[in-house]
């Protein structure tokens, strides 16, 4: 199985386009050739070295990507991955989220949000013989899910006997591929350095996805590490954390042509997605989505509104659904009237013939080919029908049950225990309910489970589920009102608004549970035996699934190696790189050139002073005298601010660092083109482009304005 997966990606590396694809380190020597020709200086072998120079520098954030940039464990990463670490930081009377932040020594340092982590690769193996060894791969449905789990669980737990890392088996091609990770979790994280709210955020969600683009998208995290040198708690005691590898700062101007690569963690893409499910995202769940995220943020809006300290808490949860309420838009504009779907169904009909066309390849693959599909569609009917339920879930009997379902599983030894309640979680968990009480508000919370149950409960009544109808109390056809007043009386009758009772239902046994009088943990308890069916039906369509996806991407792959295409992977949180370069877009969407840099004039040419067009006087004064330090280009007779290029990037390429040629900084990823979101399911070469925090405006900002010197000495910037 390996080996067909390896041969297929060489083969296909020789026609393979300069600028697709978010390819694994251990790849890019298929593509060696296309990456001289764009521009690279250094030897490509350099940057298929995930451990070394500079690859080593990038760290993962758990959920977006950052980077060393000194010896004494200096993260950079945007300001949009380290604004749950400014929220958590502010109040009303100190508001690091409108006024920034800046350290004035080591001392001075924040602790970062509760279950922050800096995550440093340093080994990674492949585990598919062991994932799927021969018994597992005789087996079907849920007894293949847990069999694959219980191998995974203890392929984890002999890597994490290595203390202080965290060990992480991610699936590739569908589950045709499997590659245990280990990182050293460094759990002391530091907030040293965000820009003000006029810089980090300018432009705000008018700007989000949208070129041209003024936004100074930066901040700066500290590893600490234990006076031993390995990971531990917060303490004053830690001391900086001494990476083996940091990047360098770039020795040369960037210019419009340049070669550039992006390394990082991408979330998730899904260019390998069946015809069925493009069609389901693009015609049923996307607008279901949008509608819910936009109601969402209209009623936070709505019941936050003069509440400054409700504003703050919930500002991680707005920034979060309008960055996903805006790119679910952009994609659906992208997929309107567009051939994608009929590209999709072209490509896969293809690869069918292929398959028919040959007695051993329709043996081997015809069945999954059919299997496959009839399953995604049993999925998305399951999707369909319990969709509003999420949203009519109070989020506080979510915690409740992820707390009675860790008291029950508490009871099992610690390797049966299922994934996310084992020893290894108890940390993040605590940190978890820690966290809820600077991000939860009460009024804010029940205005919006109050309208989406509203609207469950006026689903005909056969499409109810009868158990979380009887828990809540709830009838079908209950009017607004009487909602409002039922979700009233199940806050009313709670203690979980407590942060000393959340923490305390961590530690207490399920008879706790079950003899409790508390509204919303009688109705996590209620449903339990509901959520566990679900949860074993979805298990079970899941392990047919799994094992018929794995075989039809193996014929994909198969097919696509007979014609010399390459196969890489889709996007899955692992390490990636991507390559291109420094270029604009002639017309852009709006029908206008994009010219590749934006500079400080836009900046003053958009400043409203209100809202999210508003720049910090002090950067405004020095924009108007022209205090352009040595970071000004004489072609642009100002600094740049951000630029275009034509990578690959996705969700978790965030806080990426841009490299040029030479494997220097340039400059951070941190968002693509409103059009060009649509690549997460169908690249377009020519209309692809990645928006990018120009290195030197990031350094002209914390030296003219900012002042902050000690920073820009650690990095070797001054």
């Amino acid at each position: 199985m390996k080996r067909l997966i390896w041969a297929a990606m060489a083969l296909g590396a020789v026609g393979a386009q300069a600028h697709e694809g978010m390819w694994m380190p251990q790849q890019l020597p298929q593509v060696a050739k296309d990456m001289k020709a764009a521009g690279l200086k250094i030897d490509p072998a350099r940057l298929s070295q995930p451990l070394g120079y500079p690859m080593g520098a990038v760290v993962s954030l758990g959920g977006c990507t950052a980077s060393f940039v000194s010896p004494q464990g200096l993260v950079v990463t945007n300001h949009h991955c380290a604004f749950g670490s400014l929220q958590y930081n502010s109040t009303p009377q100190k508001d690091l989220i409108k006024n920034g932040f800046l350290a004035a020594t080591l001392a001075d340092e924040l602790p970062a949000s509760p279950g922050s982590r800096i995550l440093v690769t340093v080994a990674l193996t492949d585990v598919t013989a062991k994932v799927l060894d021969a018994k597992t791969a005789a087996l079907q449905g849920k007894a293949r899910v847990d069999a694959i789990e219980a191998n995974q669980k203890s392929l984890v737990a002999a890597c994490e006997k290595d203390a202080g890392h965290r060990c992480n088996v991610s699936a590739f091609y569908g589950g045709l591929n499997y590659q245990l990770i280990k990182q050293l979790e460094i759990r002391d994280v530091r907030l040293v350095h965000g820009p003000a709210e006029g810089v980090g955020v300018f432009g705000g969600d008018t700007d989000n996805w949208m070129w041209p683009r003024h936004t100074g998208d930066y901040s700066f995290y500290r590893a600490y590490v234990g006076p031993d040198g390995k990971p531990a708690d917060f303490s004053p005691d830690n001391k900086p954390y001494q990476p083996q590898h940091f990047l360098k700062l770039a020795s040369a101007p960037l210019n419009e042509g340049d070669f550039v690569a992006v390394a990082g963690y991408p979330g998730r893409t899904n260019r390998h997605r069946l015809p069925k499910e493009v069609d389901f995202a693009f015609s049923w769940d996307f607008p279901h989505r949008v509608k819910a995220m936009g109601e969402q943020l209209d009623l936070i809006k709505e019941a936050t509104a003069g509440r400054r300290d409700a504003e703050i808490k919930v500002a991680n949860t707005v920034a979060g659904v309008n960055n996903y309420y805006k790119n679910y838009q952009g994609q659906m504009a992208s997929y309107a009237g567009s051939d994608i779907l009929a590209r999709k169904q072209a490509a896969f009909d293809a690869m069918k013939a292929w398959v028919n066309a040959d007695a051993k390849r329709r043996d081997q693959y015809g069945a999954a080919l059919v299997e496959v599909e009839r399953l995604i569609v049993e999925r998305q009917a399951n999707v369909r029908r319990e969709f509003l339920l999420s949203y009519a879930t109070p989020s506080l009997i979510k915690s409740a049950s992820d707390l009675y379902e860790q008291a029950l599983q508490r009871k099992k030894p610690d390797a049966e225990r299922k994934a996310g309640y084992q020893d290894r979680d108890q940390l993040r968990r605590k940190q978890a309910v820690e966290t809820v009480d600077r991000r939860f508000d009460e009024i804010t919370e029940k205005r919006v489970v109050s309208h989406f149950l509203t609207q469950y409960l006026a689903l005909p009544a056969d499409q109810l589920n009868a158990a979380f109808v009887n828990a809540l109390g709830v009838r079908a056809g209950m009017d607004a009102a009487a909602v409002t007043a039922r979700v009233d009386a199940l806050y009313a009758g709670t203690k979980l608004t407590d942060k000393a009772e959340r923490t305390a239902w961590l530690t207490r046994d399920a008879g706790a549970f079950e003899s409790s009088g508390d509204t919303l943990v009688k109705a996590a308890v209620a449903l339990r035996a509901d959520e566990e069916a679900r949860e074993n039906r979805d298990k079970e369509l899941a392990g047919r699934i799994q094992q018929a996806y794995a075989a039809t991407m193996q014929a994909e792959i198969d097919f696509k190696a007979s014609r010399g295409q390459p196969v890489y992977p889709d996007a899955n949180g692992t390490l990636r790189v991507a390559f291109g370069q420094v270029k604009g877009r002639t017309p852009g969407v709006d029908g206008t050139t994009w010219t590749p840099f934006t500079t400080l004039r836009g900046i003053v040419a958009k400043h409203t002073g209100t809202g999210e067009f508003n720049a910090p006087a002090e950067q405004l004064a020095a924009i108007k005298a022209r205090q352009f330090d040595k970071y000004g280009v004489k072609a642009l007779d100002s600094v740049p601010v951000n630029f275009l290029a034509t990578l690959d990037t996705t969700g978790g390429n965030s806080g990426s660092p841009v490299l040029n040629g030479k494997g220097e900084l340039v400059g951070l990823l941190f968002d693509g083109t409103l059009d060009a979101v649509i690549s997460d399911w169908d690249f377009n070469d020519d209309m692809n482009r990645s928006i990018c925090l120009d290195a030197r405006y990031m350094l002209w900002q914390m030296k003219v304005v900012d002042k902050a010197d000690r920073l820009l000495k650690e990095m070797n910037a001054l």
